[in-house]
């Protein structure tokens, strides 16, 4: 039986707890029964993330008989337990938490008190009705050493294009992290030649964003992601509208209904529905969901530091943009363009991330001493031309966009990550006084593609110092370009600061650090459009501390 919160004063009393950031929402005193679920509440399956050395998020969503129906306007008790074993013998902690209405009836526990570098089971319950049972850990302590650390990552998976079956075999890889890299939904209303479908409507409004995670999150191979291990998030343009940047809409389709509300009311509204379907803490809102309406930021740039091997970063590439230029026909939106012929292209005052997260990452970098520094966002880093020649042809959406933003961004690997390494050539050797080598490895997804090479100090210098290491994940389902797997040489013989593409494949990255080197394998599927696809390694990698090199194994 369900049991349901019995005064408005109490469902208030959770909301101001939501809104100011309390973390977990316990419920007072004892709850009494007010309706009965008959089914199964826990349809979207469970999931956890934003670790830490005590503590994790878990999150579930109550959404009982199907995708869109709903539990009305009552909070719904939740109990909770995390264990030392899956048989639940052995608690470790255990509480009772709201699924709050104005939330879609999300759960956010935010729990503390676990040790360190550990696993944990965790599962929910609520009346007669039990989730799954699913793991997660913690982060080893900042001062622990640690041996090796998997972590994967994915972006993209646009429900139309395919199936989430390369999630299946993500989730038998023993991971102790995924970072989720971007477009977790799609706001389109569906998709030519379609694999499966959608409700076939756009979205635009809270209740469209919350039908669209709810379909996305219905999958049982992304359930299964999701329980394997915990997961960090940034997020990338079709959270909200394709192209956005900043407060400022992108492409919009004559397809697509006008609507009379500001592009900021939907920007909010896409915002406050990712938070309700993410295992992310209640500090991400730093105004509560009222101040996302006037503006308000999100802050979800954030790191990790696993013990002393490896510092990770989540950047937010899409919050603090600037807008887009250069599109063609001065539309809103993406296009690829000559920066010759764009004046505005190269504007040093222009960013992708924002001064004040520009200046948050270099700070951070600066104190970081752990050799590996991972760096995950949204998009390829690299300049990526796809017309040979003396003559450049670029998609303004990406870093392409933004030079002088990326020129700051990889001065600071340069002059953070790089001077700690003796970063003046491809192989480094240790400074005087310097405790240990240090690598960037940054990872990025948007464009449906692997790509493979090193992180230039300065792209426009081929005899420039290599400040990282750059891996560019494919996409768990999306669509590629219609360009021909062909065109792949060509593309490269261009662009030599990438060793590897391929514009075919889907899947995922496993990236495996230990002290002494990291291995990155690219995992695809054979066929994305199949339920059963097998899995494969189209490629692996390996880069050495101190040395920003990578080398196919």
């Amino acid at each position: 039986m369900v049991e349901l919160l019995d005064t408005q004063s109490a469902r208030r009393d959770l909301l101001k707890l939501a809104a100011t950031f309390a973390g977990v929402l316990w419920l007072p005193g004892t709850v009494r029964s007010q309706q009965r679920i008959t089914s199964n509440p826990f349809t979207l399956g469970v999931a956890s993330g934003s670790p830490t050395p005590d503590g994790v998020v878990l999150w579930t969503r109550l959404l009982p008989s199907g995708l869109f129906s709903s539990l009305g306007k009552e909070d719904v008790a939740v109990r909770w337990e995390v264990a030392h074993d899956e048989q639940f013998l052995q608690i470790a902690q255990q509480g009772q938490s709201a699924a709050v209405a104005e939330l879609a009836h999300s759960v956010h526990v935010e729990v503390v008190g676990l040790a360190p570098g550990r696993w944990y089971f965790y599962r929910f319950h609520t009346g007669e009705h039990s989730s799954a049972v699913a793991r997660t850990r913690t982060l080893p302590a900042p001062d622990a050493p640690v041996g090796k650390l998997r972590l994967g990552y994915a972006s993209c998976q646009r429900w139309e294009h395919g199936y989430y079956s390369a999630y299946r075999h993500l989730a038998e890889e023993k991971l102790d992290l995924v970072l989720f890299l971007g477009d977790y939904i799609y706001e389109y209303p569906g998709a030519g030649a379609a694999v499966r479908h959608s409700n076939g409507a756009w979205v635009q409004t809270l209740d469209d964003y919350r039908a669209r995670y709810a379909l996305h999150k219905s999958d049982a191979d992304l359930q299964a992601a999701h329980a394997a291990c915990p997961w960090a998030f940034t997020w990338d343009d079709h959270e909200v509208h394709n192209d956005y940047a900043g407060n400022t809409a992108g492409y919009t389709s004559a397809a697509e209904p006008a609507s009379s509300e500001p592009f900021s009311r939907r920007r909010a509204a896409a915002y406050q529905a990712w938070y309700e379907h993410m295992p992310v803490r209640a500090s991400t809102l730093t105004r509560a969901f009222a101040g996302l309406a006037q503006g308000a930021e999100m802050r979800i740039y954030q790191q990790l530091h696993w013990g002393q091997l490896a510092n990770l970063y989540l950047l937010d590439p899409r919050q603090y943009k600037d807008p887009i230029v250069c599109t063609k026909d001065g539309r809103l939106g993406s296009s690829t363009f000559d920066p010759a012929t764009c004046a505005a292209w190269d504007d040093p005052n222009r960013s992708m991330l924002g001064r004040v997260q520009e200046r948050w990452l270099d700070d951070q970098l600066a104190s970081a001493n752990n050799p590996w520094q991972v760096i995950g966002q949204a998009s390829l880093l690299g300049p990526r031309d796809f017309k040979s020649g003396p003559e450049k042809l670029l998609w303004n959406d990406g870093w392409d966009g933004y030079p002088a933003a990326r020129q700051r961004f990889t001065a600071t690997l340069q002059n953070r990550v790089g001077t700690k390494s003796g970063a003046v050539n491809a192989d480094f050797a240790r400074p005087a006084g310097q405790s240990g080598l240090q690598t960037a490895i940054v990872v990025g997804g948007d464009v449906h593609e692997n790509w493979v090479g090193q992180v230039k100090a300065d792209y426009a210098q081929a005899a420039s110092a290599n400040v990282g290491v750059e891996f560019c994940g494919t996409s768990i389902s999306s669509r590629s370009g219609n360009a021909a797997r062909s065109t792949v040489d060509g593309w490269l013989a261009e662009n030599p600061h990438f060793s590897f593409a391929n514009n075919q494949a889907k899947g995922y990255g496993v990236c495996e650090f230990t002290p002494s080197q990291l291995t990155t394998t690219l995992r695809v599927v054979d066929d994305v459009t199949r339920k059963d696809a097998a899995i494969s390694t189209l490629a692996s990698f390996a880069v050495k501390p101190g040395r920003a090199v990578v080398e196919r194994v």
